[in-house]
């Protein structure tokens, strides 16, 4: 079973953490079953970009990102070569390691 390892981000998983996930979900639904609250004002339906998530290692196991995700990926703050978002990943059984940036575009965020 691949692991996802959440780097530390300052205000929604400080420590960081390591979550079992299983093949064939979304980063998006593996790292929350795991109890990291990552943003998502869209309901996952990828017409946003606030689960945007930087893939640092494992990237190449994910799934390949559509031309909607590339689409709003361009709309993302801090965007990178292995932005991804991680309600169209789809982990496969490889470990990833993740980055939550520190900012979104949602300017109504409910935890803010």
């Amino acid at each position: 079973m691949p692991q996802i390892i959440v780097l530390p981000h300052e205000e929604i998983c400080p420590e960081g953490a390591v979550i079992e996930a299983e093949s064939g979900v979304t980063v998006i639904d593996a790292v929350q079953a795991g109890g990291v609250e990552i943003e998502h004002a869209c309901e996952k339906s990828c017409a946003c970009t606030t689960c945007h998530v930087i893939v640092r290692e494992g990237g190449e196991s994910l799934n390949e990102a559509d031309e909607a995700e590339d689409d709003m990926l361009d709309k993302a703050w801090g965007l990178e070569p292995d932005s991804r978002l991680s309600c169209q990943a789809i982990v496969a059984d490889k470990d990833l390691v993740i980055e939550i940036p520190k900012y979104t575009i949602n300017m109504v965020s409910e935890n803010h």
